[in-house]
């Protein structure tokens, strides 16, 4: 490999910005003597991908060669971690908060399949994140170490792709072929999926000779596809006038329509209820904005969904949590859905799919409904007062909570704060200071649900695909990413998943807080067993960790103990944010009988035993 040739097209590149402009000016011979692993870089670069997730192994050395040189001329950055989930993590993070696609680098082995563990979290969410791991060499020379040990041909390859779209460069010149199909999953509009690029470790240091390196495709453009079928407004139209207690459930898919959706919801005199996910599309302090609903939701999101005889779905998948596994829409006669994918679309019995984009189709909805001569509404309806009169109820709700002083803790022997008080504390200090508040999964992520009082988009991110144990702590690595500071909410169990964010946050310079609810249990799981059979079965443990004195262990990172009462719990999150790097803040959490101790459960969930009496009533509603 002629090294200084390399160099000369890494300066290239970083000069005139584009493969394109370069090979324009002349600077950059069309037809190139490269190997495959140059050619990944440059066709990812093509595709505005320059920044890589990496743990490097003996089955990607060849492509973090490639990657030195092209850093070294400022073309692209790797960031090198210390777990493969947890670069997982932080690619699928980057993509959720600003659309921008990266690449997770691993070797062959259990470091691929760490990072293909924490690609569930990207698939779940629709993240387009390329994962590019080593492959067994193709002579058959006998088994590489790592590999999976059978005779069977490209067992990676069809595991990866159960996850989402994967290749294999088998033959060195399909890598073109490779990345186009690679530009179409990561690029999708609406629901993006990883795709698993497999570089054998023979193939990647194979010399292509007289590439041409503008076969290399670019990224696709998004475009918003609108419903051009009159037939479908028209028919939502009528359902809407049929209808008297009108529910409008947004997921994900809604980011960015919050506008038409409030409108909507006045001219159909409707309810608005958001998915764990779906937090500040409409404000908080929107009247008709009933919080989040579903299995985790709230009494006045269930009770809008519940009561609905029209659902308006907008942006979602029906997850089990989301609509309480099938049963939350008790009334509902028919259901109008607006989804990029005709199969989430069409999800629902009695159903009107509108399929496209969101933003789009909704406003030509709204156009045809004022036609029709639907004006907006005024709420004093008795469903709106309904409405009104529960958004009320939960309010008080959720105020006697906070208000709940310490309780005395068996676990801990003391009193200590509850956990909705101490995630509220956490909530208001995060907003005060515009922080980007992620929530991890289990008890936290649940009672999270139901506090956060968002009035704008992207305050909040939280998987709620997978509930990924682990993915808020790895993704506060995206300070190293973008321009943003995260606080995240964990609990001990779910930190503890992936901690090596401290070393990693203090290597990259990531700034942010990570505060620990520390109840020395799996609480969501306990929870259901108790609420099932009466019983706890080992989700709990006896073993108690100075988590402060963890993270102060790890140079460049603040551990601050959180105290037992609000003031103390203040006072750390002050200490904590004039940190200029990682700050840890541990707050120890009570966890136990008391009723004003959660935030409580309003809807169903097809587990355990359960199952039975909610999947008959699944069928029953038949929808």
């Amino acid at each position: 490999m002629d090294i200084s040739a390399r160099i000369e097209r890494a300066r290239a590149l970083a000069r005139y910005g584009t493969i394109d402009t370069a090979v324009k000016a002349g600077a950059l011979r069309q037809f190139q003597d490269i190997s495959v692993s140059e050619a990944i870089v440059l066709g990812l670069h093509r595709q505005g991908v320059t920044r890589y997730c990496a743990i490097f192994g003996h089955g990607s050395t060849d492509i973090a060669e490639v990657l030195r040189v092209y850093e070294a001329e400022g073309v692209v950055r790797t960031f090198n971690f210390r777990h493969e989930t947890a670069a997982s993590h932080a690619a699928t993070a980057l993509k959720l908060r600003t659309g921008e696609t990266a690449a997770v680098i691993t070797s062959i082995g259990p470091g691929a399949l760490h990072a293909f563990a924490g690609s569930l979290c990207a698939a779940s969410n629709g993240a387009g994140v390329y994962h590019i791991y080593g492959d067994e060499t193709t002579h058959g020379e006998g088994f590489n170490m790592q590999q999976v040990p059978r005779e069977d041909q490209g067992l990676f390859l069809r595991l990866c792709g159960v996850m989402g779209d994967a290749y294999s460069l088998f033959e060195p010149w399909s890598v073109a072929a490779a990345l186009r199909r690679g530009a179409a999953a990561t690029g999708h509009y609406g629901f993006g999926r990883p795709f698993f690029l497999l570089a054998p470790m023979n193939v990647q240091p194979v010399i292509m000779k007289n590439f041409n390196i503008l076969e290399l495709p670019e990224a696709p453009v998004p475009q918003r596809m609108a419903c051009a079928d009159e037939d479908v407004f028209r028919s939502a139209s009528e359902a809407a006038e049929q209808a008297r207690r009108v529910t409008i459930k947004i997921g994900q898919g809604a980011r960015g329509c919050g506008d038409e959706i409030t409108e909507l919801a006045r001219l159909l005199d409707a309810a608005i209820v958001a998915g764990p996910n779906a937090s500040g599309v409409v404000p908080y302090s929107e009247p008709r904005y009933m919080t989040v609903g579903g299995s985790k939701g709230s009494l006045s999101g269930n009770y809008a969904m519940n009561e609905a005889d029209l659902a308006v779905i907008v942006g979602a998948r029906a997850v089990c949590q989301w609509d309480s596994s099938g049963t939350a829409w008790k009334n509902a006669r028919s259901v109008i859905n607006f989804n990029t994918e005709p199969l989430h679309a069409g999800h629902y019995n009695r159903s009107v799919g509108i399929v496209g984009d969101a933003k789009t189709n909704l406003r030509l909805w709204i156009e045809h409904l004022k036609g029709r001569g639907l004006a907006p509404r005024d709420g004093s309806s008795q469903w709106a007062r309904e409405l009104f009169s529960k958004r009320a109820e939960w309010e008080r709700f959720k105020r006697a909570r906070y208000e709940c002083p310490p309780l005395y803790d068996g676990a801990w022997k003391k009193e200590i704060l509850t956990q909705p008080v101490a995630i509220k504390t956490v909530c208001e200090h995060a907003d005060a200071m515009g922080a980007l508040k992620l929530f991890d999964a289990g008890d936290v992520q649940a009672n999270g649900f139901q506090i956060v009082e968002d009035e704008r988009e992207g305050m909040t991110m939280t998987d709620t695909g997978s509930s990924y144990m682990g993915f808020a702590s790895s993704a506060v690595f995206l300070s190293a990413l973008c321009d943003v500071y995260p606080v995240a909410f964990c609990g001990d169990g779910s930190f503890m998943m992936n901690p090596q964010i401290l070393i990693d946050a203090s290597q990259h310079g990531a700034r942010g807080c990570i505060v620990i609810f520390d109840n020395r249990r799996m609480a969501a799981i306990t929870g259901l067993q108790l609420a099932q059979y009466g019983n706890e079965y080992r989700t709990s443990d006896a073993v108690a960790v100075d988590y402060a004195a963890m993270a102060n262990a790890v140079s460049g990172v603040r551990g601050i103990y959180g105290g037992d009462t609000v003031a103390a719990l203040r006072a750390a999150l002050g200490e904590a944010a004039s940190h200029r790097g990682l700050s840890v803040v541990h707050v120890p959490v009570y966890a136990g009988p008391h009723e004003l101790s959660g935030m409580g459960v309003f809807g169903d969930w097809n587990v355990g035993n359960w199952c039975e009496r909610v999947q008959a009533e699944h069928h029953r509603i038949g929808l």
